[in-house]
C-alpha cells in the first residue's frame, strides 16, 4: 500500500496488484477500495490493478473544510496515477465512482484508456431517480436500520444471508460529515453534456433489478456515449459486480482485452 498527497495537502490511500496495463478501480459512495475483494483478484490475473480510496474514505484523509465534487475526486486519482507514473489507464467506476470516472475522462481524456461504468448514472435531471425507500436506506445506511435496509438493495436476500462479509464491505464506515460530502457531491453531480464527447471505448454494466441505481440510467448512458456497449444483468441488484461474477468480471476482461492501450 502507498499514499500520495493531492495539491490541496489530501494524503490519499492507494494499493497494487498484479501486472500488465494499469486498471484504476474507483469505489462507490462512502465505501472504499475493501468493496473490490472477491474481484480485483480476478482482474489483478491479467492486469495491474490499482485500487484507490477516495477522499473521506478508507485509508485516505477527509478534510471537512470544502465541499466535495466528482471533478475534485477526479482529480485526486490523477494524482494517483501520477504518483505511480501512469501516463494511461483503464478505468472501472462503480456507483459515485462510475462519476468519478466520468469527470475524469472529462478533464483529461489523454489518461483514459478503456472506461467501464458500473450501476452508475449521469447525474442531473436525466437522472432516472431512485424509489423513495431507496433514498432513505443510503440516508441512514450507517444506522442499525439503514444496514438492514441497503443490504437488500445491494444483493438478494438469498445471496446476501451466503456471504455476510461481503455484505459488510458494501456498508459505509467513513465519518458521517464525510458521508454527506460524498452523498452531497454525487447529488451535484451532472455529466449529460459531457457524455456525449466520451471518446475512450466505453462498457456500461448494470444489474436489472437495481432500485439504488435504476438500470434505465445504463441505458441512457450507452445511447448518450457514442459507441458505448451495454450489459444488463438479469436478476441483479446494485451489487452485480459481486453477484453476477464470474459473468460481469469476464465480460469487463474481455472489453479491456479488446481495447488495449497500445
Amino acid at each position: 500500500m502507498n499514499h500520495v498527497i493531492a495539491a490541496d495537502g489530501t494524503r490519499l490511500w492507494y494499493d497494487v496488484h498484479g501486472a500488465g496495463e494499469t486498471l484504476l478501480l474507483i469505489h462507490g459512495q462512502s465505501l472504499d477500495h475493501e468493496m473490490w475483494d472477491g474481484v480485483h483478484e480476478d482482474l489483478a490475473e491479467r492486469f495491474r490493478v490499482v485500487r484507490v480510496d477516495l477522499r473521506g474514505t478508507g485509508g485516505s484523509d477527509a478534510p471537512l473544510d470544502r465541499a466535495y465534487s466528482m471533478e475534485l475526486l477526479a482529480r485526486d486519482v490523477l494524482a494517483v496515477l501520477d504518483d505511480l507514473g501512469v501516463e494511461r489507464a483503464h478505468v472501472y467506476g462503480f456507483s459515485m465512482g462510475g462519476k468519478v470516472a466520468q469527470a475524469l475522462v472529462s478533464i483529461a481524456p489523454e489518461r483514459v484508456g478503456a472506461l467501464v461504468l458500473g450501476a452508475t448514472a449521469p447525474g442531473g435531471k436525466n437522472e432516472v431517480e431512485r424509489p423513495e425507500h431507496a433514498s432513505l436506506a443510503l440516508r441512514r445506511a450507517s444506522s442499525d436500520e439503514g444496514r438492514e435496509l441497503i443490504g437488500p438493495l445491494f444483493y438478494t436476500p438469498e445471496w446476501a444471508r451466503e456471504h455476510p462479509k461481503t455484505v459488510t464491505r458494501i456498508l459505509p464506515r467513513n465519518p458521517l460529515r464525510a458521508q454527506r460530502r460524498h452523498y452531497e457531491a454525487s447529488l451535484k453531480h451532472d455529466g449529460w453534456d459531457l457524455l456525449p464527447r466520451i471518446q475512450a471505448p466505453t462498457l456500461v454494466v448494470h444489474g436489472e433489478d437495481d432500485e439504488l441505481t435504476p438500470v434505465g440510467n445504463a441505458e441512457l448512458l450507452a445511447e448518450r456515449i457514442p459507441g458505448a456497449e451495454l450489459l444488463v444483468l438479469p436478476g441483479a441488484r446494485h451489487g452485480y459486480l459481486h453477484e453476477a461474477a464470474p459473468k460481469a468480471t469476464e465480460a469487463v476482461l474481455d472489453f479491456l482485452t479488446r481495447n488495449p492501450l497500445s
